[in-house]
């Protein structure tokens, strides 16, 4: 694929700063969105991008006429995009014996689920129309199987890796390619306060290099890195008591209220 004009969301911090960077460096246009825009244009001021390669929106992605709007100005004034990566999500504990955490949980799947579809809604058509273009889809391992405190960020990737499948069988007769990448651990602000061993963490840097190249070459669906790929396909085989019996007296996310 050659260098064209990337959009992504959730591009403040983390994993999508370190994506926009690295399509950057590759001679990409960027449209980039976040919620907190300020943040996202002081960084992008410090790491020199250039204005005429590089475009910020603010929008939040669980407002859905919002982000849908965005969509619809990039393609206004930057074209219609090449790949589109909805990266925008959030991760919090909870524990649904608590009544507040129901309202924790409606925000986690705003965010990652619902804010996810609304972000790659207006591309769809003038994609498939043209007969060509990427959806990427950001989910995560923690969406193999349930995890003790995570329900909500667990069942919300589960989603997003079902969502993206379902949609992949819906672009492809047109041309247009969805790409699922589950990251294992990232050092990223979303990963910095969990209380569990993180195995193979990446710098975000790393898993752009990662993540950019699986996109290239328009991969169904890539865990990255692929040690958590093995690690998830020997959880998601283990019978249920073993695997109940692994996570006793596994720390848990912390909940919004701690």
């Amino acid at each position: 694929m050659s260098a064209g004009l990337v959009y992504i969301t959730g591009a403040s911090s983390g994993i999508g700063q370190a994506l926009a960077l690295r399509y950057y460096r590759a001679g990409w246009r960027l449209a980039l969105v976040a919620r907190r825009d300020a943040e996202l244009r002081a960084w992008a001021q410090a790491q020199q991008l250039s204005s005429d390669r590089c475009a910020i929106y603010a929008a939040d992605v669980c407002d859905v006429a919002a982000i849908t709007a965005t969509g619809r100005a990039c393609i206004e004034a930057q074209g219609l995009p090449d790949v589109v990566i909805a990266n925008a999500g959030i991760s919090i504990g909870i524990d649904s014996a608590f009544y507040e955490d129901l309202a924790v949980m409606q925000r986690i799947y705003a965010t990652n689920n619902l804010g996810l579809a609304a972000t790659f809604q207006p591309f769809i058509t003038p994609m498939n129309e043209r007969r060509s273009g990427t959806l990427v889809g950001i989910a995560s391992v923690a969406g193999i199987r349930g995890l003790p405190g995570h329900a909500a960020y667990c069942s919300s990737k589960a989603a997003v890796i079902s969502y993206c499948e379902s949609l992949r069988g819906e672009c492809r007769p047109q041309g247009v390619k969805v790409v699922t990448i589950a990251p294992g651990y990232v050092a990223t602000p979303l990963t910095e306060k969990n209380r569990y061993g993180m195995p193979f963490l990446l710098q975000p840097e790393e898993f752009a290099d990662r993540a950019f190249a699986a996109i290239e070459r328009g991969v169904s669906y890539r865990v990255i890195p692929w040690q958590m790929g093995v690690i998830a396909k020997i959880m998601r085989a283990l019978p249920n008591f073993v695997f109940d019996r692994a996570l006793v007296g596994r720390a848990r996310k912390q909940r919004a209220a701690e």
